[in-house]
């Protein structure tokens, strides 16, 4: 049975499964959850995503929900197709695991809320503190092509949704950073987001 994805096409959290599913060449039915008219408030969709949130998906009925649980369970099932995202190597696996902290710790935590606070309430300390942590990824990334070492895996594909948006709300920390830049225009120059940017459909 073909796997279904119930997303919104601008949430991040669905952008970033759109990505892993592209990446990994996972044939999907695409259900567009319009957050707009509140359809993920609705008693069907709370029976299976209880908080009310996108994505989630259905593999032949088994419903999982929360984005980089979603990744990491496609990359479990589908480990040697296409795309490899997480290692299996101990001591490349705990580099994996030391970059996917950071980004959700240093990354996310930042740049999402400094999205939301310079385009809606105009705050800029969020942004400051961003741009130290990035500060961090320059020199990292100044010693290796990708944050986990030099190969590419699921923390690096996780920046993309959030970083995309930063320039859009006038954030140009990654811009101003040569290493984060080159790092960051590679992962959005890969087919899998350019297939999600053109939006989110299905591919079985």
């Amino acid at each position: 049975m073909t796997l279904k994805f119930y997303g919104y096409q601008y949430s991040t959290a669905s952008q970033l499964v759109g990505v892993v599913l592209h990446e990994k060449g996972i044939p999907f039915e695409y259900s567009s959850i319009d957050l707009r008219k509140h359809e993920h408030k609705t008693l069907e969709f709370l029976a299976r995503q209880p908080f009310g949130q996108v994505p989630y998906i259905d593999d032949d009925g088994f419903i999982l929900y929360e984005s980089q649980v979603i990744c990491r369970y496609l990359e479990s099932k589908y480990p040697n197709q296409r795309t490899k995202l997480i290692p299996t190597d101990p001591k490349q696996r705990a580099l994996f695991e030391q970059a996917a902290s950071i980004e959700m710790t240093n990354f996310d935590y930042y740049g999402a809320p400094a999205i939301f606070e310079v385009l809606f309430k105009k705050v800029d300390e969020l942004t400051k503190l961003l741009a130290a942590k990035l500060d961090v990824y320059e020199q990292i990334l100044s010693k290796q092509r990708y944050l986990a070492g030099d190969e590419l895996t699921l923390a690096d594909l996780s920046h993309i949704p959030v970083g995309t948006l930063l320039p859009v709300a006038g954030i140009d920390v990654i811009q101003e950073r040569p290493n984060v830049l080159r790092w960051f225009n590679g992962l959005t120059d890969r087919g899998s987001w350019k297939k999600v940017k053109e939006g989110l459909k299905n591919t079985a």
